[in-house]
């Protein structure tokens, strides 16, 4: 069962959409569900994300998750961004089904994802940022719900 944030998310998505000449693009997936999630990150110069958008190919909770993810990004510092984890991303959905907490580690990932873009972009290091994964299933079968 899916809260009512969920499905407002899913069927009201905020930020769908891409930015042209994004400051960072983060695509992650996963290959056992099918999910494919990509985040766009307009950064200014005092590192500030200024506009985000998505794109998702994927069930109504990777469109739910995407949406949330980049609601908690938006207007962040790029360490604050840093710190958006799939526990706030799913908090603040109020939950979500178990079988569906893959798609809030596809958020986590793709903010990730594009945050190593924008420093690879521009040649700078993001303290606490290591390489994210482009295919989450593996992560999966390690963690236990």
């Amino acid at each position: 069962m899916y809260s009512e944030k969920v499905m407002d998310h899913f069927q009201n998505p905020r930020n769908m959409g891409e930015i042209e000449n994004a400051s960072g693009v983060g695509t992650v997936g996963n290959a056992k569900c099918g999910d494919i999630m990509r985040i766009f990150l307009d950064i200014d110069e005092n590192g500030i994300i200024q506009d985000v958008k998505f794109k998702t190919f994927g069930c109504g909770a990777a469109v739910a998750t995407s949406s949330m993810a980049t609601e908690l990004v938006k207007g962040k510092n790029i360490q604050e961004a840093l710190q958006v984890t799939n526990k706030a991303v799913m908090e603040a959905l109020d939950g979500l089904p178990p079988v569906k907490v893959h798609c809030s580690l596809l958020a986590e990932e793709a903010i990730h994802a594009a945050l190593w873009d924008y420093a690879e972009k521009n040649g700078i290091k993001i303290e606490g940022l290591e390489k994210p994964k482009t295919d989450i299933s593996e992560e999966e079968e390690e963690e236990d719900y």
